[in-house]
């Protein structure tokens, strides 16, 4: 089964059925005019293909969305995952949901592309804004495509030779040592993150696309290199994909409803918001094996 397929739409095509307001040259797009909540399979579609060419979608005032119609709209883009492979979802009666709240710990501030840690990493993710902050809590994604495209021709072609090993036990390792009740993804039990390896630049099957597929939220090393080349390599990767031309970023209200391809970007949500609460309902779409350019 493809999930969450490309349909053969040109973005004229996209156009005529969704209002795209495109934000950045290469990333980012608000879409006008569409309730998530009632919309039709001609919008579905065009909100599919829209995906793969701007890699982030913001949706506002989304406010008649709520869990079961969460879920009930990913069902209509693609196949979902359960919430995480070693965090509950949000009840029993949601167990899709993965809810990113401030109060017990859900942040996210640090660059990283959602589970990498496993086989099959989600293809994607809606999120949408339950709380917010005063101020502050805004999220930024960047680009791995337009990433890849602007190194140097020379580290390109080292960088299409890399394998990255990607671990989960820095972020998560503990929160699965302390709990007993264990949850399942893609049918697996997780009661160990074992490291697992993925290429640096990964080939998006939709689009044919290269980016870097990288982050520094769950990548520990670059394999069969020395850890000082390790080091070095992350760094450039690092610091090349977050320079502010390859970078959208939003400012949430509630209503809003962010969608993104997660095979072609990275995200940080900014923890600037001190002792406020801020909640988010993620779901994610399930996702093929990252394959590379010289597979």
């Amino acid at each position: 089964m493809t999930l969450l397929a490309v349909p053969t739409s040109t973005p004229s095509a996209e156009q005529s059925v969704l209002e795209i307001e495109r934000l950045e040259p290469t990333i980012g797009a608000r879409v006008h005019g569409v309730d998530l909540d009632r919309a039709t399979d001609e919008q579905i579609l065009a909100i599919r293909a829209a995906l793969a060419e701007y890699k982030v979608l913001f949706f506002a005032d989304q406010h008649d969305l709520h869990p079961d119609s969460q879920i009930a709209l990913g069902r209509r883009l693609g196949e979902l995952t359960e919430s995480h492979p070693v965090v509950p979802g949000v009840d029993e009666d949601h167990p899709e949901i993965y809810a990113l709240d401030s109060a017990s710990g859900g942040f996210a501030d640090v660059w990283h592309t959602d589970v990498t840690f496993v086989r099959r990493p989600p293809l994607g993710s809606v999120l949408r804004a339950v709380v917010l902050p005063p101020t502050g809590g805004d999220t930024q994604w960047a680009d791995l495509e337009l990433a890849y495209r602007s190194l140097s021709e020379p580290v390109q072609r080292l960088a299409d030779q890399l394998v990255a090993v990607h671990d989960g036990t820095r972020e998560f390792g503990y929160y699965l040592a302390q709990r007993e009740e264990r949850t399942k993804w893609e049918g697996e039990e997780f009661r160990a993150l074992v490291p697992i390896e993925h290429p640096v630049v990964r080939v998006n099957p939709d689009t044919g696309r290269k980016g870097l597929f990288v982050n520094p939220g769950f990548v520990s090393h670059i394999k069969d290199v020395s850890d000082a080349e390790s080091r070095h390599l992350l760094d450039l990767f690092y610091a090349h994909i977050t320079k502010p031309e390859h970078i959208v970023r939003h400012r949430w209200s509630v209503g809003d409803v962010v969608m993104w391809d997660n095979r072609s970007t990275v995200h940080y949500a900014n923890r600037d918001y001190g002792t406020q609460r801020r909640v988010m309902h993620r779901i994610t779409f399930r996702g093929e094996e990252p394959v590379g350019p010289l597979a």
